[in-house]
């Protein structure tokens, strides 16, 4: 559909594209202490800028919206296409500001006991 236009204009329109996509995602990947932006997410991976990005990206890494820990991916599979690091994970575990119950609790039990009457 670009073909017609030069080379300047569609490296002009493609860097648009990832200025508009890195403003509209406040998804952000960590990996150790580097922090790196998500282009795109999906339920089996995400995209991250291959220009500031490491060329290849596997094991842990974790996911935060803002501020706030979403996901724990481990990642399996990373490759370069279209000036993206197409990232693919095996699991994404949702973080839990709790730790998980190891007992089944009653939904009519009571909130509190008192000691004495």
């Amino acid at each position: 559909m670009f073909e017609f236009l030069s080379k300047e204009v569609r490296d002009g329109l493609e860097a648009a594209r990832k200025a508009a996509l890195k403003k509209k995602s406040r998804l952000r990947v960590e990996v150790g202490n580097a922090v790196y932006p998500v282009l795109r997410f999906w339920d089996q991976g995400f995209t991250l800028d291959a220009e500031f990005s490491p060329s290849k990206l596997r094991g842990l890494v974790d996911v935060y919206d803002g501020s706030r820990h979403i996901f724990q991916c481990l990642i399996m599979a990373s490759t370069i296409e279209d000036g993206e690091l197409v990232c693919e994970f095996k699991r994404a575990t949702a973080v839990s500001d709790h730790a998980p119950l190891d007992f089944w609790r009653d939904e009519n039990a009571p909130v509190g006991y008192l000691t004495k009457a």
